[in-house]
C-alpha cells in the first residue's frame, strides 16, 4: 500500500513540477527507503542514486549543505555497508556527515545519526576501537539533545553493546543491552524491530556465556518478530535463523542445525548475493557441521568458499577470515595433513598477533596447536 501512494505521488509530482524538482526527489529518496526497509537493496540503490543525481543536477554546489541531499548520501551509505561495498559507503557517510557538519553543526541529531551509521561501518568491519569512539561520540549529543529514551539515542546504545560483545567486555554489553531493551519495550513497543534487534543480541550474549536455552529462547522472539514485521527474506530474518541453527548446533541437535542453515543460506544468496558476509558466515557454519558429521570433503569445500569470500570482501585481516584459517588448520590436522595445517595456523597466527595482539588468548591458542603439531619451531 505505501509504495503505490508513493508511486502515485511519485508520478503526480514528475508530470507538476518536473523529475529534477527538490519535492520530486524528496519522494524518490522515500520510495529508496521504502525497498530499503523491505530488503530490496539494488531497486533502495538505485532510487537513492537517482535522487541523489538530481539534487547534483539541480542546486550544484548547493547540494553539499543542503539537508536532503544529505540525507539520501546517508541513505546510500546504508545500502553499500548492507551490499559490502565498503569504499562506497564510507565516501557515503564522510560526505554525508561533512555536509551536516557544515550545514547544521556537529551537535544536530542528522549529524550524529551519521556519526552512528560510521559507528556501524566500522563495526561491521572489526574496527573496535574507531567504532567505540564513533557510538560515544552518538551517545553523548542524543543524550544531551533527544533524550535518554529516544528511539536514536537506545539505537546507539543497543550498538556499543554490540562493540562491547565483540570486544569480549560481556558484562557492559548486558548493561548496554538491558538499558537499551527497557528503553525500545517502553517506547516502542515488545514487537518493534529495534526492540527486536536487541532481543537478537541477547541471544548472541546467552549464546556466548553458554546460556543455550536462553539463547534459544530470544532467537526465536527475534525470528517470529522479524518474519511478521519483515518477512522471511529479509536479511535480518535471515541472520537470525543462521543464528538458530548455532544454537542447535552447540546443543547436539544437528539435524535441525542443518536445516536452519540451509534456510538461511538459500535466502542470503538470494536476497544478498553468493559473496555477501551474511551468506559467507552461514557457508563456514555449515563447514563446522559438516565436520562434526565426518562429512570431511564438504566441510572443506565450505571452508574454502568462506575463505575466499572473506578475503576478498573483508580482507586477510578481519576476524572472520583468522577464524576461518583457524578451523581450516585444524581439519587439516585431524586429517594428518600436517603441512597444510601449519600453513592455515601461521597464516591466522600472523593476523591476530596485528589485530588483536600477542598475548590474546586466541593468539596464544593458535601457539600451542602450532606447537602441537610437532613441525613449527
Amino acid at each position: 500500500m505505501a509504495e503505490v501512494m508513493y508511486q502515485r505521488a511519485l508520478a503526480g509530482k514528475e508530470k507538476a513540477l518536473g523529475l529534477n524538482h527538490t519535492s520530486t526527489l524528496e519522494t524518490v529518496n522515500n520510495l529508496g527507503s521504502l525497498y530499503y526497509d523491505q530488503g530490496k537493496l539494488k531497486v533502495a540503490e538505485e532510487m537513492y542514486k537517482q535522487a541523489l543525481a538530481g539534487y547534483e543536477k539541480a542546486l550544484g554546489p548547493h547540494h553539499e549543505t543542503y539537508p536532503p541531499s544529505l540525507s539520501t548520501a546517508n541513505n546510500l551509505g546504508l545500502v553499500y555497508s548492507d551490499q559490502w561495498k565498503l569504499g562506497e559507503a564510507e565516501e557515503m557517510y564522510q560526505r554525508a556527515l561533512t555536509g551536516y557538519e557544515k550545514a547544521l553543526g556537529p551537535d544536530h541529531t542528522l549529524t550524529l545519526e551519521t556519526v552512528n551509521n560510521l559507528g556501524n561501518f566500522y563495526s561491521d568491519q572489526g574496527k573496535l576501537q574507531e567504532a567505540k569512539e564513533m557510538y560515544q561520540h552518538a551517545l553523548a549529543g542524543m543524550e544531551k539533545a533527544l533524550g535518554p529514551d529516544h528511539p536514536s539515542t537506545l539505537t546507539t546504545i543497543n550498538n556499543l553493546g554490540v562493540v562491547y560483545f565483540d570486544q569480549g567486555k560481556l558484562q557492559e554489553a548486558e548493561e548496554m543491552y538491558d538499558r537499551a531493551l527497557a528503553g525500545t519495550e517502553k517506547v516502542l513497543g515488545p514487537d518493534h524491530t529495534s526492540t527486536l534487534d536487541t532481543v537478537h543480541n541477547f541471544g548472541s550474549l546467552y549464546k556466548k556465556l553458554g546460556k543455550l536455552q536462553e539463547a534459544e529462547e530470544m532467537y526465536q522472539r527475534a525470528l517470529a518478530g522479524y518474519e511478521k514485521a519483515l518477512g522471511p527474506d529479509h536479511p535480518f530474518t535471515l541472520t537470525t535463523t543462521n543464528n538458530i541453527g548455532l544454537v542447535y548446533f552447540d546443543q547436539g541437535k544437528l539435524q535441525e542445525a542443518e536445516e536452519m542453515y540451509d534456510r538461511a543460506l538459500a535466502g542470503t544468496e538470494n536476497v544478498l548475493g553468493p559473496d555477501h558476509a551474511s551468506t559467507l558466515d552461514t557457508v563456514h557454519n555449515l563447514g563446522s557441521l559438516y565436520k562434526k558429521l565426518g562429512k570431511l570433503q564438504e566441510a572443506e569445500e565450505m571452508y574454502d568458499r568462506a575463505l575466499a569470500g572473506y578475503e576478498k570482501a573483508l580482507g586477510p585481516d578481519h576476524t572472520s577470515t583468522l577464524r576461518t584459517l583457524n578451523n581450516l588448520g585444524r581439519l587439516y590436522s585431524n586429517q594428518g595433513r600436517l603441512l597444510e595445517a601449519e600453513e592455515m595456523y601461521q597464516r591466522a597466527l600472523t593476523g591476530y598477533e596485528k589485530t588483536l595482539g600477542p598475548h590474546h588468548k586466541r593468539t596464544q591458542r593458535l601457539k600451542e596447536r602450532l606447537n602441537g603439531l610437532g613441525i613449527a619451531d
